[in-house]
């Protein structure tokens, strides 16, 4: 639920957990299953962009993953570094999210690559009392391009997906109130369930004018809720507070969650943690920034994606600074959006995993891990040593 958050009167002991929403770090070993074979987010940004700094992820490990031109490995390194194989099927935020949280999902979830059915787009029709445009699978800003003024003329809202398991809901926020437009959302997400089962529906408001539309940051998710239990559900019930920022709240459905900050882009989200980690004295604060894949990632913007990079390199000093000697930082991805590649989906790769706390003061490998539930097993192991078993703990290797 969102709200205060209220200080506890305990030792401080936290665990910041960010994820860098698509920065991946190499094509997976399955990745020509899902069209993928070739992708590297990181790589592809830091050879377009030669000029990229990055010394504070640089001095966490960040070049010691693997060959990313101009972000070289060091040896004396102060931090913990490593990258994490999805066992899940899918490449998407929620599965990325949920494995990372300790969920892992046999089946992917459902995708509609020729758009969807036509008895679903009946049913949503009917339920909104309004046709619908669109209906197909193509990227957010080409869809608006193609479909924005005729949207404006009737009023009608834009339906449209991707590779992904999502069905979005584009509206000018002048045609469509934003209030509106979540109101549909929230009627799709009661008919989408069963054979129409889809992991979020998206409110997608834009605003200006035909050749000139800009997405807003009005953005949110409506995602079914977990099928297992997370590391979030352990904590909350151990009375382990659980701030979510960003996205966090939408993935979850406020799932294990006792606070939440809902923010629409990466400089809300970083000025809330340090917020967060200033007045939370106890419990894990996760963190989504969005900015890399909402913004960049999709829109193949390259150098945009490494102005992302770069501004949250610089951010990590200031945030370092107020973490205590019981904190632990954990940086990670949820799955790749490669820029340089000719399409606008999700990429499938490994993703990037550092871990820093203030005591820390030498490199260490963690190596290959085989899940994203190695995360979820640490940060048990960090409150509560020994009661659950997700992945894999990195904890005692960081002592």
């Amino acid at each position: 639920m969102s709200g205060p958050i209220r200080k506890h009167a305990m030792v401080p002991k936290r665990v910041i957990l960010i994820v860098l929403d698509s920065v991946g770090v190499g094509a997976l070993p399955d990745a020509a299953e899902y069209g993928d074979e070739g992708a590297n987010t990181l790589r592809h940004v830091a050879e377009y962009n030669p000029h990229l700094k990055l010394p504070q992820l640089i001095s966490l490990g960040l070049g010691n993953i693997g060959e990313f031109p101009g972000l070289n490995p060091v040896a004396d390194c102060q931090g913990a570094f490593g990258k994490m194989s999805e066992r899940s099927r899918g490449k998407d935020t929620i599965t990325g999210h949920w494995e990372i949280a300790g969920l892992v999902l046999e089946k992917p979830f459902k995708t509609f690559p020729n758009g969807f059915p036509r008895a679903l787009i009946t049913a949503f029709e009917q339920a909104i009392d309004t046709r619908t445009l669109g209906n197909l699978a193509i990227s957010g800003t080409e869809v608006i391009e193609e479909y924005g003024q005729e949207h404006m003329c009737t009023g009608y809202p834009i339906v449209y997906t991707s590779a992904d398991s999502v069905f979005q809901i584009a509206a000018h926020e002048d045609i469509i109130s934003v209030e509106r437009l979540y109101e549909m959302c929230r009627l799709a997400r009661q008919i989408c369930h069963d054979e129409f089962l889809v992991a979020r529906i998206i409110a997608r408001p834009f605003r200006g004018v035909p050749g000139n539309f800009i997405r807003t940051e009005r953005r949110r998710d409506y995602a079914i809720p977990p099928v297992g239990k997370t590391v979030l559900d352990f904590l909350s019930e151990h009375e382990i507070p659980v701030c979510g920022i960003g996205k966090i709240e939408d993935i979850f459905v406020n799932r294990g969650l006792t606070h939440s900050r809902h923010t629409g882009n990466n400089h809300t989200s970083m000025a809330a943690t340090l917020e967060t980690v200033q007045q939370l004295e106890k419990g894990l604060i996760f963190v989504n920034l969005v900015d890399f894949d909402m913004k960049y990632g999709h829109r193949n913007d390259v150098a945009g994606y490494a102005q992302a990079l770069e501004q949250f390199d610089c951010w990590l000093p200031e945030l370092k600074q107020i973490m205590t000697d019981n904190d632990m930082l954990i940086i990670t991805a949820d799955h790749g959006c490669d820029p340089a590649t000719p399409g606008t989906d999700h990429t499938r790769e490994y993703v990037p995993l550092l871990a820093w706390h203030p005591a820390l003061t030498r490199c260490i490998d963690l190596g290959v891990r085989t899940s994203f539930t190695d995360i979820a097993q640490t940060v048990a192991d960090f409150f509560l040593p020994g009661q659950i078993s997700f992945g894999t703990s990195f904890l005692d290797e960081l002592r």
